[in-house]
């Protein structure tokens, strides 16, 4: 994924200015998905600009733009979201910290997997307080936006945490067999 899908897809959903781009960023977003800050949101907002992806639809106090995505922003759009992801440079720390779990005494693997399991208790209980107020059918366009990611979220979070009891037990139940 790139920064310039993310704000296509922000665009898409309504026009913003960079300040708004800025503070969607701040939250869940930049929170569970996606961080960046302003430094390189408006250089990526003045390359989609020169691609023809996205145009200054307003400007206002202070010099400030907002911008819309252009019909060549939303083909773009779609074709990122439609294709599989590319299997380029994969960097995914949690993966990582997986396969090298071996490299660690049973005591501290196990540290690290009891910390798993609880930080990802903590997040979906988290993020199914943020959304607890939101209705149990997804509403149509914009103001349903959030609402897939954010069961997606809670998924992923108790899929992991589920994970990490397993890995806990296994750990525990080899330490047991190699003790008798």
């Amino acid at each position: 994924m790139s920064l310039s899908h993310a704000l296509l897809g922000l665009l898409a959903v309504e026009p913003r200015s960079g300040y708004e781009l800025t503070q969607a960023f701040k939250g869940d977003l930049g929170r569970y998905a996606w961080q960046a800050g302003h430094t390189s949101i408006y250089p990526e907002l003045a390359k989609l600009a020169d691609r023809g992806l996205v145009e200054v639809t307003e400007e206002g106090p202070r010099g400030s733009r907002t911008y819309s995505v252009t019909p060549q922003g939303h083909t773009e759009l779609r074709s990122w979201m439609l294709d599989p992801p590319r299997r380029g440079t994969v960097r995914n720390e949690p993966v990582l910290r997986m396969f090298l779990i071996s490299a660690l005494d049973p005591a501290d693997a196990l540290v690290l997997l009891h910390g798993i399991a609880e930080h990802t208790a903590t997040e979906s209980t988290n993020l199914r307080r943020t959304v607890r107020d939101i209705p149990a059918t997804i509403p149509a366009g914009p103001e349903g936006f959030g609402h897939l990611a954010a069961e997606y979220g809670i998924r992923q979070f108790d899929a992991v945490h589920d994970w990490a009891l397993w890995a806990i037990e296994t750990l525990q139940g080899q330490a047991d067999t190699k003790q008798a």
